[in-house]
């Protein structure tokens, strides 16, 4: 597809400022980068596009990712959401569904923040020069209706844990037994909350207080219809810089949480540093990434080039690795999310095994630890994807809407089942004070 891309310079406005003013408008998606703190979180670019000019839902699709390679949704920036059960799939077989398989939205019209230098643009895309330069138009417009981001108390009227710390224990214990018959080596085991908003309380609302100090490199608020997300994820699940033909995944295994004062701060950053079960657990993720990234790339270019990296963030610790390759001529995005998804960061290893195991302890995950994606964002052929960790689900019913949330730990052979349930309380500690607590 032959179209036209208009680059327009703008002047600088911050993108959660931007964010604010269309936050109520249906189909708007911000992925922004570090929410508000890019210094202190990481990423660079943040998004925001309104008004799609295409949304599709698929409730369920065998063939995942083929819809990308139709015509529609070429060239053309796209924000798209694909749930965890779509990739589990192979398998688990079918199961219920929470959430559709995959949505994906369209925008002609894209500001682009790059948060490094300061600089803004509005990016335009159509089939001739004027009609490219009249989104990119449109897209300059919304800068009017930026505001302040003022930040509401907790929306959440009910917040209640779907299994328990005990519950959560005996499922963890019951993986450490599959793993010493030899069933597997690692799995991720979640447990989740769910609740409802008070009434005329809104997801935005939520995603204005998890961005409030606590913002992430991959944090997103995106809306269409009666289904909105809200992420401050930490994750980046796929990187595709299509110029360079350079691919990129960075992994999270192993977590701590923050500590009360600097020296127990500093004494968890040291312990999670230490530990040989996470930087095992980091491992094997680092090797199954590895291989999932050598299908779709020249071969010998698979290069680990940060192992166990540890990282600050808000409310834990994590370690985080880097593996990079560069991709064969033949491939597209299609192939390179056909290859590689689920992440194997919050699957397990081997990966096929793991969703089967996980199947047998959790009811469906939805969104959680599926990604959200955006594609042809800078220019055509490139992909950034985040990883749906620290990330709430959300549906309307009437004028109310319900919400969803998990966490979990990778589980190994050497796990203790009261300290994974303790790391998934702290993994959810952003997204309760967000939702619920009144002194946040």
């Amino acid at each position: 597809m032959s179209l036209c891309r208009i680059v327009q310079p703008c002047d600088w406005v911050d993108p959660l400022s931007v964010l604010c003013g269309l936050s109520t408008y249906d189909g708007v998606a911000g992925l922004l980068a570090g929410a508000g703190d890019v210094k202190a979180h990481g990423g660079r670019l943040s998004y925001i596009g309104c008004d799609p000019d295409r949304v599709q839902v698929w409730p369920l699709s065998y063939d995942l990712f083929s819809h990308l390679k139709e015509e529609a949704w070429q060239a053309v920036p796209i924000i798209g959401v694909v749930s965890y059960d779509a990739g589990a799939r192979e398998a688990t077989g079918l199961r219920y569904a929470i959430w559709p398989d995959l949505i994906l939205a369209r925008y002609p019209a894209l500001l682009i923040f790059d948060h490094h230098d300061s600089s803004l643009v509005a990016l335009g895309v159509g089939r001739t020069e004027p009609e490219a330069r009249a989104q990119a138009a449109r897209a300059r417009g919304w800068l009017a209706s930026a505001r302040a981001p003022q930040y509401p108390s907790a929306p959440a009227a009910s917040l209640t844990e779907t299994l328990s710390p005990a519950d959560y224990a005996q499922a963890v214990a019951e993986v450490v037994k599959k793993i010493g018959e030899g069933e597997l080596f690692q799995a991720n085991i979640a447990r989740g909350w769910s609740g409802y908003l008070a009434p005329e309380r809104h997801p935005f609302d939520v995603f204005l207080r998890l961005s409030h100090g606590r913002g992430a490199a991959y944090g997103a608020f995106a809306r269409w219809g009666d289904r909105a997300i809200v992420s401050n994820s930490p994750e980046l699940f796929l990187n595709v810089d299509a110029a360079k033909g350079r691919i990129e995944t960075r992994p999270i295994k192993g977590t701590r949480p923050r500590g009360a004062d600097v020296q127990s701060d500093a004494l968890l950053a040291r312990e999670l540093e230490n530990s040989t079960k996470d930087q095992a657990e980091n491992l094997m993720i680092v090797d199954l990434m590895r291989n999932d990234l050598a299908r779709v790339s020249q071969p010998g270019s698979v290069t680990v080039e940060a192992l166990c990296a540890l990282e600050a963030h808000p409310t834990v610790y994590h370690l985080t690795s880097t593996v990079s390759a560069q991709l064969r001529s033949d491939v597209d995005l299609a192939d390179v999310l056909t290859a590689t998804f689920p992440p194997g960061s919050i699957t397990g290893a081997p990966k096929h095994q793991a969703m089967k195991r996980i199947a047998a302890l959790e009811p469906p995950r939805g969104v959680w630890c599926g990604s959200l994606f955006g594609a042809h964002l800078q220019s055509e052929g490139d992909l950034v994807a985040s990883v749906l960790i620290r990330t709430a689900s959300f549906q309307k019913s009437g004028e109310v809407w319900s919400w969803q949330a998990l966490a979990g730990a990778g589980i190994t052979a050497d796990s203790d089942p009261l300290e994974e349930a303790a790391e998934t309380e702290a993994k959810f500690s952003a997204l309760r004070m967000a939702l619920s607590n009144p002194d946040s």
